[in-house]
């Protein structure tokens, strides 16, 4: 019996739910790399709405008085702080499902094409979600601290220069710290897709892998290929 086979009678997953959740790991990974961090110079929204936060930044070292920038950072903000406590709540609700694992996988089990499965299996689906929620709450907590950095930022700038290329250092330091902002946002954001993804697994995995592919395929085509992204690339 190989090393993989013993972990699998220990977790008592299947060889299709074992797929089913490597997939959604390593589909998740992958789609995060190559939306965010890879070099491809294939349009894309983040880049697109990184130069515009540029031009804000630039506009805002400009201007006398700077309300309107901070109403915007702070409703930024409020987005962040929203998912921020409904992914607590959320949270909350999985935690006390954890003492009703039994009753809930009986209930689902009576769902057409529902796998019917042990109670242990079905506290791991729960804790699967667990930890992707805990990691939305990272995010979205990391990126409402990080807007409040820009907010501090954007009180730190001085009065309108003369050549609002004299602040080039000051405009790339909060387009930045900005920027983290929006990313760790959106990756919380992203998580709530893949969360989709993982709840779908409570009925069959080979329900999650096809709701993975379609949450997969979702965001590739908001992200390279939605009509907000050709708004942005009009010239």
């Amino acid at each position: 019996m190989t090393m993989l086979d013993r972990f699998l009678e220990m977790l008592p997953l299947t060889w299709l739910d074992a797929g089913a959740l490597l997939l959604f790991v390593t589909l998740w990974v992958a789609y995060q790399w190559y939306s965010d961090y890879s070099s491809t110079a294939r349009p894309r929204l983040g880049r697109e709405m990184d130069g515009f936060l540029r031009e804000w930044i630039a506009r805002m070292v400009e201007r006398d008085n700077r309300m309107v920038d901070v109403n915007v950072l702070r409703n930024l903000t409020r987005s962040s702080q929203f998912f921020a406590s409904t992914t607590m709540l959320i949270l909350g609700a999985l935690v006390a499902l954890m003492g009703y694992a039994e009753q809930a996988a009986s209930v689902v089990a009576d769902l057409p094409f529902a796998q019917l499965v042990s109670r242990r299996l079905w506290e791991i689906k729960i804790l699967v979600l667990l930890l992707i929620f805990v990691y939305a709450f990272f995010k979205f907590s990391w990126s409402i601290r990080q807007f409040g950095f820009g907010s501090i930022l954007v009180g730190a700038t001085h009065k309108p220069p003369p050549d609002a290329e004299a602040y080039a250092v000051h405009i790339d330091r909060i387009a930045v710290i900005v920027g983290f902002a929006n990313r760790n946002f959106n990756h919380g954001l992203r998580a709530y897709y893949f969360g989709v993804a993982a709840l779908s697994w409570f009925l069959h995995p080979a329900l999650m892998i096809a709701v993975t592919l379609g949450v997969i395929y979702v965001l590739h085509a908001r992200e390279f290929h939605s009509r907000t992204l050709d708004v942005l690339r009009r010239e």
